[in-house]
Formats: structure tokens, C-alpha cells, sequence
């Protein structure tokens, strides 16, 4: 279940453990029935609990693609080269260190990486390797960093681009 809540009250019981209950601001009944159900056969639920944030406008996400898709075309390139591109210049990466025996394997399930070295550990060989984040997990300042650096690409290869109002009225949108 997945519900927004408006207010928290936590309450410690007898044996020491505190008791959360939460205002939501919508009523999924059957979802809470099918939850207590889970309870009374003595079950546990997994509960995550976290700060809400509004999704990332589709207009944003829209005009970023377009975008990119005009640069490809200028470069004569995919989409998907112009993205990985435009992560590599103003995304979020981290680096990460494989044995050299998984590397094959590492590079398979992740989509954006590639490899900036290599080292020894402990007479151990480890391949470094740049994972870079994809825009769909981005908050609204990192997701902001990459439309400003996409667009500042754009304009340098002559790509007529949305005017600056419009860029901050999308940025909004995210806040």
C-alpha cells in the first residue's frame, strides 16, 4: 500500500516499542483490511516510511528528450549516445571497484558504465568502473543540472532552444 499522510503520532506502548499511526489523506479501505489480514495471520509487514516528493514533470522529462533528440540529429548520433553523453557531462555517477572476474557480468545489468581503470589489491585485480545514475531517479536539482547542460549544449550547436522563463516554469513544476 502506498498512501500519503498528512500527520504522525508516536506513542510508546508497555513493553517499551513505539506505536506510529499515521493520518492518510486518502482511505484505501480494502488495502488496509488485506494489511490487517496479513497481521492476524501472524505475519509480519515490511513498512517504509519516507519524506513525499512530488514526480518529475513529463513536460521536463518531455522537452528534455526533445531536445536530445535534435542534438542527435545534428550529430548525426542516437538518442540514447546524446544521453549517455549528456550523463557523463552533467549526471550523478558513482565509481565502483569489481574483481575482474565479474566485470563481464557487472557491465551486463547495468545500463550506463564504462571503465576508467584499473588496480591491484591484496595481489587481487579490480576494474574501476563509472556507474552513471539514469535521469528517471533524479530529485528536481540534479534532474535541473542536466536539463541546464543539455540545453547549454544545444544552443552551442545552434539548436534553437525554449526560452528561459519556460526552463524555470518546468523547474517549478518539480519543487
Amino acid at each position: 500500500m502506498k498512501a500519503l499522510a498528512s500527520d504522525m503520532r508516536v506513542a510508546i506502548n508497555l513493553d517499551g516499542f513505539p506505536e506510529v499511526t499515521f493520518t492518510l489523506k486518502s482511505h484505501p479501505r480494502a488495502e488496509i483490511d488485506d494489511l490487517r489480514e496479513v497481521l492476524d495471520n501472524g505475519k509480519d509487514l515490511s513498512v517504509k516510511v519516507k519524506q513525499h516528493r512530488k514526480n518529475r514533470s513529463l513536460d521536463a522529462n518531455a522537452m528534455l528528450w526533445a531536445v536530445i533528440n535534435e542534438i542527435a540529429n545534428v550529430l548525426r548520433t542516437s538518442k540514447e549516445e546524446v544521453y549517455l553523453d549528456m550523463l557523463k557531462k552533467y549526471g550523478q555517477s558513482s565509481v565502483v571497484s569489481i574483481v575482474d572476474e565479474a566485470v563481464e557480468t557487472f557491465l551486463k545489468s547495468v545500463k550506463y558504465a564504462e571503465i576508467i581503470g584499473e588496480g591491484t589489491l591484496n595481489d587481487k585485480e579490480f576494474t574501476h568502473i563509472k556507474v552513471f545514475m539514469g535521469s528517471s531517479n533524479y530529485n528536481s536539482r540534479e534532474m535541473s543540472i542536466l536539463i541546464d547542460g543539455t540545453l547549454s549544449e544545444a544552443k552551442e550547436l545552434g539548436i534553437e532552444v525554449m526560452s528561459l522563463q519556460d526552463v524555470v516554469l518546468l523547474k517549478e513544476e518539480w519543487k
